[in-house]
């Protein structure tokens, strides 16, 4: 029987891009909802076979300037207390966070570029991980929630990823981005990103060009073994 996979976007250029292959190698047949869709507040979080939540620049803490935020967070508090698997990248890793009781906030810079993770969890899937640059593109941080294990660290944001059970994976990183054209658009957007943390955009587009593919590969191989650990 063919499994179910629904992608939540939050902003168009921050889409599943490398994460894609392995997901649907393992057998989901995926569907993607944006927030801005009018039936996104009817969508039941708890019925897909695995949820996909993806990165946008808002923070969880602007509910008041987007109030579907606090919408999915409902919904998604639910799906994860049920302990149904799902994957949140960046923003949707801190969603899982803040759903799961933990508070999210700014952190103490922003940490833009390609580096390697300072602290990997050898027994988990992000193994594949240690020692390759992924992309970092973030400004906000949040508390280890509770009853879950911290998989990846740097020295600026401790909290890199987390898991609850097989079944729960939130990475605050992007390991999925390295080939995508849509990097163009982040580029694009925020360059002053960029500029604070003292780089450029040209700087930034040969880095994602030389370390990108790397990057993905190793990505791919730990959603793939994410995968094939979920509880049937």
């Amino acid at each position: 029987m063919t499994k179910t996979g629904l992608i939540i976007r939050h902003v168009p250029h921050e889409g599943l891009a490398g994460y894609r292959e392995p997901i649907e190698a393992a057998g989901y047949d995926l569907a993607r909802i944006d927030v801005s869709d009018p039936a996104f507040g009817a969508i039941d979080l708890g019925e897909p076979d695995l949820l996909i939540m993806m990165g946008g620049p808002m923070g969880v803490y602007e509910q008041h300037e987007h109030p579907w935020i606090a919408c999915q967070m409902r919904r998604l508090a639910r799906r994860l207390d049920a302990g149904r698997p799902t994957l949140g990248v960046c923003f949707g890793a801190q969603m899982m966070a803040a759903a799961l009781g933990a508070r999210v906030y700014p952190g103490p810079a922003k940490e833009v570029g390609f580096h390697a993770l300072d602290f990997v969890d050898p027994a988990s899937p992000l193994r594949h991980l240690a020692g390759t640059p992924v992309l970092h593109w973030h400004g906000d941080t949040f508390d280890l929630p509770d009853d879950v294990d911290l998989l990846a660290s740097t020295a600026g944001y401790p909290h890199q990823a987390f898991r609850r059970g097989n079944a729960i994976l939130a990475l605050q990183f992007h390991a999925e981005m390295g080939l995508d054209p849509r990097f163009e658009e982040w580029l694009r957007q925020w360059p002053d990103a960029l500029v604070e943390t003292g780089g450029s955009v040209e700087a930034m587009r040969a880095l994602h060009r030389r370390l990108g593919p790397p990057a993905v590969a190793a990505g791919r191989a730990m959603i793939a073994e994410w995968l094939a650990g979920l509880p049937d």
